[in-house]
């Protein structure tokens, strides 16, 4: 793998952070994060890992960034001074809803007791 990748998925993960943060119009009440980037070796396309809280409004979340995925790309496009920028894919993060499921097992748990 190339030594550069964990580095360019640590930057675009801070940068799409703050675009999210910043610039996006999110539903209310709702927290959003991106936990990882995976690029791919060629840096033409990154899975963005997102993460949002309640799960319930998941749906919600992902029509407006699929909605404003072009905006997204053209805002990360202006703050990196690299090419090419990887293309971004919005993916699920499925390893925080596995691990809050556990969470909620473990409290359940406790309060039975």
């Amino acid at each position: 793998m190339n030594p550069r990748i964990p580095k360019i998925n640590q930057l675009l993960q801070e940068e799409l952070g703050a675009i999210l943060l910043r610039e996006l119009e999110l539903p209310d009440g709702v927290l959003v994060t991106v936990t990882r980037v995976d690029a791919s070796g060629n840096l033409q396309e990154a899975k963005v890992y997102i993460s949002v809280m309640p799960e319930a409004r998941l749906e919600d979340v992902f029509v407006v960034l699929n909605r404003n995925i072009y905006a997204v790309q053209q805002m990360l496009n202006k703050r990196l001074k690299m090419r090419p920028v990887p293309r971004i894919k919005w993916t699920i993060e499925t390893k925080t809803s596995e691990a809050q499921r556990i969470e909620e097992l473990l409290e359940k748990t406790r309060e039975e007791r």
